[in-house]
């Protein structure tokens, strides 16, 4: 995948962050386009290593009105230019405008005299230096033949500013002059922008937190055991890392050696520590807290755990949800019916009377400031930033805002067994073999279980692990059914009932009255052996089912094990014996949530990511419940960093908890302008005023879209431990 870094001009709210974004977008092979508002800077990812000529994506961005080149890491990388920006206009604006505000309504002094001339002479630099900004955007659209909210800016106080000018020079037909009202609306304008920033800037904050997550220097272990510390940089694969209590883990590795815990609350959102040992997988970023401990290096830089939360939180921050493009689609067509309209209040006023022209002109100018359409551009964009990080800091990784639209849409959750609704930690409790030796029963079935990565291998494996293996070769592994070999120049399968039977296995002698999941092992033609493993329900499991249905939802139980088994998980969860689908294979399961959608459903499928892929991707909704390791899964709309599953309701409510502020957002944008737009264009409300209520609705947008961090899930019934 490679990434071309532009820099970007003449943006200065989300609405010209969404044109450049999309035109972007529309250039063939760009796979994902990240725009960082204050830096100016556009990062565009391809969908293959192959390079993207860049200057057809500067062609784009110029094609709607942005200036673009190109730039690189380093340089774009810099303080935020931005915020600075607007902070020299909140500064000059405020210098200039409170002095007049405060003599022109304590002192009232005669506008046309020498109070007039000093106006005048105050205003003109905040109007060129302050101005210059929302001239040079309004100047770039027009010359594609599009407006903005710069254009309606730089009308707005244009207008104010040449008639006030105008009125110097003909004191016998303007009444009042209105340098200070134009002053005002560029002033007042640009602090809603540089607080929009500060509040965007909080918003991103969860980014910036996982990026600090990471140490930038490491301990490592030379062939002669002695420690240096060096970059994390120079590590490479395979390097051995001494991590001592109190150390941040540096990148993502495996232990080496030594025991030890660690807190890995910033990534799973999961309060207590987790113990290691030997083989365990470790984390960048996590936080070593006993002993010390030996890791050796898996992966680097994007290939960790952490890069590619990162990545997920990114794409989704920088993602369009469907409902967004109601509020494109009127934003487009906006700012020309505004302009209309303002044409038409100073025609309306002007004819009416002699002296109506100067009223029609400033109620025209409140018009084009009231109507700045920034806040319909904010109302997605906002709450999607706000919840996807609020989320993420509780260990849930939400992927774009289409998952946010369809968290809301759901009435049914079909959970998958093994390692969701249970430990997933299986255990073998007995075996019994049919005229076969047992010694090489459990040699025979440690040989074939031990290369496969599926958790009842492991489970077989680790129960018999002190046995000496035998010979066997042309392993294969058939996914969702079990495992073959050539053993004795016999075919050796170990897997499921079903797989065996399917491969003419008469399995009519296996006990019919056990709950625990069987895997039978076979020679040829002929049963020698069965074993029997048990996995319990998770703790939280009944609770979260229970919880689920008081939402309103149906709750499904799907699995390839046995009907038993199954049967004896949903009772002891509370699923209905009607809702629970047993025997079934990995690329069934897709089909019954297909069913299960032709019924009327909107089916979010819960899996453990191991063989649940084409049921994650085939439901309305997707959720992995995974561990940090799995965070890349393509299939999944809502990952669960946390393994347990009492985190299922916490995600879809804060999920639908953000679609709700959209639509708020959404409302109060268009019923502002609603509102708004007659009140000035009748004079009700003053051009201040409207620069003032402008501001305001961005910030209450803003403002709605924060209060996600606070979200707090309902009191349910999952009860303390």
């Amino acid at each position: 995948m490679a990434t071309s870094i532009l820099k970007i001009q003449g943006m200065t709210c989300q609405g010209c962050v969404r044109k450049v974004r999309e035109a972007l977008q529309r250039v063939h092979g760009v796979r994902s386009v990240e725009i960082d508002l204050g830096n100016g800077r556009a990062v565009v990812r391809t969908v293959d290593d192959s390079p993207l000529d860049v200057s057809v994506l500067i062609k784009a961005a110029k094609a709607e009105g942005f200036g673009a080149k190109v730039t690189d890491s380093a340089a774009a990388a810099g303080t935020d230019t931005s915020g600075a920006g607007w902070r020299f206009n909140v500064v000059l604006g405020l210098a200039v405008t409170v002095p007049l505000m405060l003599v022109e309504w304590a002192v009232q002094p005669d506008m046309h005299g020498w109070f007039g001339w000093l106006s005048f002479a105050m205003v003109l630099p905040v109007q060129l230096l302050c101005g210059w900004r929302f001239y040079r955007g309004a100047w770039q659209q027009l010359k594609v033949g599009q407006s903005n909210m710069d254009t309606l800016v730089s009308l707005g106080s244009t207008a104010a500013f040449v008639f006030s000018v105008y009125g110097l020079f003909a004191p016998e037909r303007v009444q009042h002059l209105y340098f200070m009202e134009a002053a005002a609306i560029i002033t007042l304008i640009s602090i809603g922008h540089y607080m929009e920033a500060r509040a965007s800037d909080r918003a991103a904050g969860a980014v910036r937190e996982l990026l600090n997550l990471a140490p930038q220097t490491a301990r490592r272990l030379g062939s002669s055991g002695k420690e240096e510390l060096v970059p994390v940089a120079e590590l490479r694969h395979d390097d051995l890392l001494v991590i001592c209590p109190g150390d941040q883990i540096p990148t993502d590795g495996i232990v080496a050696e030594g025991e030890s815990v660690v807190d890995e609350s910033m990534l799973t959102g999961e309060s207590l520590p987790v113990e290691k040992s030997t083989e365990m997988d470790l984390y960048g970023g996590t936080m070593n807290q006993a002993g010390r401990l030996v890791m050796r290096v898996t992966a680097l830089g994007e290939e960790t755990a952490l890069a590619r939360i990162i990545e997920v939180v990114k794409r989704a921050q920088h993602s369009r949800a469907d409902i967004q493009r109601i509020g494109d689609r009127v934003s487009s067509i906006f700012v020309p019916i505004v302009i209309l309209i303002a044409v038409a209040t100073v025609i309306g006023y002007g004819l009416s009377s002699a002296a109506g022209w100067e009223r029609g002109i400033i109620n025209a100018a409140a018009v084009l400031i009231v109507a700045c359409p920034c806040a319909m551009g904010l109302a997605t964009p906002a709450a999607i930033m706000a919840g996807t990080n609020a989320a993420a800091r509780r260990g849930i990784l939400i992927r774009d805002g289409a998952a946010l639209e369809k968290s809301g849409k759901v009435t049914a959750v079909l959970f998958d067994k093994t390692g969701t609704l249970t430990e997933g930690k299986h255990r073998v409790e007995n075996w019994v073999t049919f005229d076969f030796s047992d010694s090489e029963f459990q040699a025979l079935a440690l040989s074939l279980a031990h290369p496969s990565q599926h958790p009842l291998s492991q489970a077989i494996s680790r129960r018999l692990r002190a046995v000496p293996p035998v010979a066997i070769s042309d392993w294969k592994e058939h996914r969702g059914a079990g495992v073959s070999a050539t053993y004795k120049s016999l075919t050796a399968r170990l897997g499921s009932l079903n797989w065996l039977r399917e491969n003419g296995m008469d399995v009519s002698r296996l006990p019919s009255d056990t709950n625990a999941t069987v895997i039978a092992l076979a020679l040829d033609s002929r049963l020698v052996g069965v074993l029997f493993l048990v996995d319990s329900p998770k703790p939280h499991a009944k609770a979260v089912v229970a919880e689920l249905m008081e939402l309103g939802l149906a709750v499904y139980l799907i699995s390839g094990d046995t009907k038993r088994a199954v049967h004896a998980v949903g009772r002891s969860t509370g699923i209905p014996v009607s809702n629970i689908f047993s025997e079934i294979r990995p690329e069934e399961k897709a089909g019954i949530v297909e069913r299960l959608q032709d019924e009327g459903h909107r089916i979010a499928f819960v899996g453990d990511g191991i063989n649940d892929a084409p049921a994650l991707a085939q439901a309305d909704l997707g959720i992995a419940v995974t561990r940090a390791s799995d965070v890349a899964r393509e299939a999944a709309d809502i990952i669960l960093l946390k393994s347990d599953i009492e985190a299922i309701p916490e995600a879809l409510g804060l999920a639908q908890a953000t679609l709700r502020t959209i639509k708020q957002n959404l409302f109060w944008a268009f019923f502002y302008n609603a509102i708004a737009i007659p009140l000035a264009a009748t004079g009700l409300i003053s051009p201040i005023l409207c620069a003032g209520a402008m501001a305001l609705s961005d910030l209450f947008v803003i403002g709605n879209a924060l209060r996600l961090f606070r979200w707090k899930a309902p009191i349910n019934v999952i009860p303390d431990q």
